[in-house]
């Protein structure tokens, strides 16, 4: 999930030296130290068709610096798979969410895991508990082992008295502290010869670019060589790039927001989403771009027939096109398609709607399509640790923390300092280095957040090679995998990118 301070990513760069795993202590301390928690427990879950044996184990790895000071307190929850074959070969799929701040309920109880929340109705979810959990059949464990991570500050993971938060709240720091858990998970479990990957989603995008870069380690990135060659990264609601001006962030959204005017009839029928998208594209990148690059250059006629052209793709008035200098936010476009019908659609999901108000005008508490999901995915994650997982911690299980985490990220330039660095870079040096590395991007048509645009063209503008890139799209938002057909469709994808058939 990522979170934006007035719908804006703020991006950016720095350089820590990275935390170190902590190392075992000296004889004479070493009862001081008390041995990482676990929560161990067998399980068997209806995947893939067939029944499959496994084991889950919530872990904990802290992290020193290099005197050995432990500095943070960080909580994997592993499934590891019994019944398949292939042993210390089988690759392992390591997952995390974004925020930054976020935890991995979403991944873990939405798509990830062998369990998930059952939503009858995935755009009109139950809000009030009961919450219902149920066998994940499109689970990818029945071809690679998962690792769920909550970075710290999320989940059961806290900053210890030993650390401070500005050493892991911040781009290179995040990534530095997540490559030295990926490497103590893999120690711990004997894992050295499996072929790995990265399952990332919304600002985890970014968290997976910098970590696919600093996995090979060397001087100038963990300080030594680390060695952990990736097989491949999956980026769901990509958010790698800044914002890239009025003009191309415009066009870049208008694709996403053609997918949203179709979906709920707003334009000519018939209306087939991906032929439509397509025709947005190509709007975009053609009169759009040129009449957009022309600003007050633009004659009245000219404007006019672009305005057009936006409303016939949008679903919009002329007029309201015109009023916004041809330029409509997807927060403007939120508020304004279903307007007549009093509703007003979700960002992160334009599927979801709410009545258009009056709201709380929270940015993430009252957009349509988290004000309505998240409880669920909270209460459902919280009796699930404790009831089927027998995790034993008294401290509440953190979803998402915006005060304490978010509001404190430094993306390079100190913390809210805007930046418009595009860290598909880092993801293009990444494959550079490691040419055995393949690229799937997922994206939902009705993502307003993170357009399918955007993804497009942060992929395209950053030394990324497409052909080890497969683009796969869904009818759903920033979380592809809610609603069943979708769902389907992302477990597909997936697992034929973990058999190695998905860059094509």
């Amino acid at each position: 999930m990522i979170v934006r301070n007035a719908l804006a990513l703020m991006f950016g760069t720095a350089f820590m030296s990275p935390v170190a795993v902590a190392q075992a202590p000296a004889p004479e301390t070493a009862a001081a130290a008390p041995a990482p928690r676990e929560f161990a427990s067998e399980h068997v879950a209806r995947i893939a068709g067939r029944n499959l044996r496994y084991t889950a184990a919530v872990e904990e790895f802290v992290l020193a610096d290099p005197a050995g000071t432990p500095q943070a307190s960080i909580f994997t929850t592993s499934y590891v798979a019994r019944t398949a074959p292939g042993g210390g070969e089988r690759p392992v799929i390591f997952v995390f969410n974004g925020g930054p701040g976020s935890s991995s309920v979403w991944l873990h109880l939405g798509f990830a895991g062998p369990r998930r929340l059952a939503l009858p109705d995935p755009v009109n979810p139950p809000t009030t508990p009961p919450f219902a959990i149920t066998d994940n059949e499109e689970s990818p464990l029945d071809v690679a082992d998962i690792v769920m991570i909550d970075p710290p500050g999320t989940g059961f993971s806290t900053v210890l008295p030993g650390g401070r938060p500005e050493q892991f709240y911040g781009v290179q720091q995040d990534a530095a502290a997540m490559v030295r858990l990926i490497e103590a998970w893999i120690q711990r479990h004997d894992r050295w010869n499996a072929p790995r990957y990265l399952l990332s989603e919304s600002y985890g995008t970014i968290r997976a670019a910098v970590v696919a870069r600093m996995m090979a380690g060397g001087p100038m990135e963990t300080g030594r060589m680390t060695g952990l060659p990736l097989s491949g990264v999956i980026l769901l609601g990509q958010a790698m790039a800044a914002d890239p001006g009025a003009d191309m962030a415009a066009a870049m959204a208008l694709p996403s927001l053609a997918a949203t005017a179709c979906h709920f009839g707003r334009v000519s029928s018939p209306c087939d989403v991906a032929q439509h998208v397509q025709k947005a594209r190509e709007f975009a990148a053609g009169p759009y771009l040129t009449a957009l690059y022309q600003g007050s250059a633009l004659s009245e006629a000219e404007r006019n027939s672009v305005a057009t052209g936006l409303a016939a793709l949008t679903g919009l008035a002329p007029q309201a096109i015109l009023a916004a200098d041809l330029r409509v936010s997807p927060a403007q476009f939120a508020r304004t398609l279903l307007a007549s019908d009093n509703r007003q659609i979700g960002l992160y999901d334009a599927r979801f709607t709410l009545p258009l108000a009056p709201n709380g005008n929270d940015p993430v508490a009252d957009d349509p399509a988290m004000g309505q999901y998240v409880p669920a995915f909270v209460g459902g994650l919280n009796g699930y640790m404790r009831r089927d997982l027998k995790v034993a911690l008294d401290q509440p299980y953190e979803a998402i923390a915006f005060r304490t985490v978010n509001a404190r990220w430094d993306y390079g330039m100190g913390p809210g300092v805007q930046s418009r660095r595009n860290f598909g870079e880092d993801l293009g040096i990444a494959m550079r280095r490691n040419p055995g590395m393949r690229l799937m991007v997922g994206t939902g048509y009705f993502d307003l957040v993170t357009t399918l645009g955007a993804a497009e063209h942060a992929v395209r503008h950053s030394g990324i090679p497409l052909a080890a890139t497969r683009f796969t799209y869904y009818r759903s938002g920033h979380m592809p995998y809610l609603g069943d057909e979708t769902r389907r469709e992302l477990a597909r994808d997936v697992r034929a990118f973990v058999r190695g058939g998905a860059a094509q």
